[in-house]
């Protein structure tokens, strides 16, 4: 029982930074892998503030997803000037220089990563008290994705990435909405960091790798690109697959193996068979006309 729900309390964990990096890739059309960055910088800063402050949970997560949006900004702001493949370049070599000084700094644990940070809770139920909050944080950064991309704003975003000439042309600036949904996926990406630090106690640089960049992309993918939904779904299917092979009869030699196997797999099979993805991207809903009156 213990193992489902560890294994429950990771799916919603990886549904915020499905929700996250889905704002980013899906809907400002933006192909950078940097993301991670900010998943570490939520898990390290809030574990730091915990351990040497003995700062609640809340205001310690509260103040890595303020910092996180800082950071974004600070980032994006130059960087999105470039597209393409030179934006993809650019965010792959911040990723790897960021990790690198993150490895070579003592107060940060190095490369053997930070342990020591306190636990969400304690005692017998600790897991069933994290996968509720989890789960919640988790319901909550869909819902509020949903509103925040919806309406205008949404209708905005999609004019964005399918034509951003035509988007400027009618006078909005498409550097800024992308900048603001950079921002906010670092945010919940940042609280989803804190969330899993504060429960598993511990962090290292080689969670953060582009392997995780890779596993977002591939939840967003397999769940439905620009889908409100999507990530949950690609978050359950890609977590919880690979690890029921755990309950098949093989040697423990072939157990990575065989569970890369099954993860590419899927990922490979969804691009050739439904590039969509299970739930396919709607469309903001056009705003009702006035009635006409004589």
């Amino acid at each position: 029982m213990t193992y489902i729900v560890e294994l429950c309390i990771l799916v919603a964990i990886w549904t915020m930074l499905a929700v996250s990096f889905n704002l980013v890739i899906g809907f400002a059309g933006l192909l950078v892998v940097a993301h991670p960055l900010f998943y570490a910088f939520g898990a390290y800063v809030s574990g730091l503030l915990m351990i040497h402050s003995d700062m609640p949970a809340i205001a310690a997560i509260a103040i890595a997803c303020a910092g996180a949006g800082g950071l974004s900004l600070a980032i994006s702001i130059p960087c999105i000037r470039v597209s393409g493949d030179y934006l993809l370049i650019a965010s792959i070599g911040f990723l790897m220089g960021s990790l690198q000084v993150i490895r070579n700094l003592d107060f940060l644990g190095g490369a053997g990563g930070l342990s020591g940070i306190p636990s969400l809770f304690d005692g017998p139920d600790r897991s069933l008290w994290a996968f509720a909050v989890t789960g919640g944080c988790a319901i909550a950064s869909l819902v509020f994705v949903k509103w925040f991309v919806g309406g205008d704003f949404g209708r905005a975003v999609v004019a964005m990435r399918d034509d951003e000439g035509a988007l400027a042309g009618l006078g909005r600036n498409p550097l800024a909405i992308k900048v603001l949904l950079l921002a906010v996926g670092a945010m919940i990406a940042s609280i989803a960091g804190g969330l899993y630090g504060m429960h598993f106690q511990f962090v290292s640089p080689d969670q953060f790798e582009m392997l995780a960049a890779s596993t977002m992309l591939a939840m967003v993918i397999v769940g439905g690109t620009g889908s409100f939904l999507g990530p949950l779904v690609g978050a359950l299917i890609m977590t919880a697959l690979p690890q029921a092979v755990t309950f098949l009869d093989f040697d423990a030699r072939w157990l990575g193996p065989i569970q890369g196997m099954i993860f590419t797999g899927i990922v490979v099979l969804f691009l050739l068979v439904r590039p969509q993805g299970l739930i396919a991207a709607g469309r903001p809903k056009s705003a009702t006309p006035a009635p006409v009156t004589k």
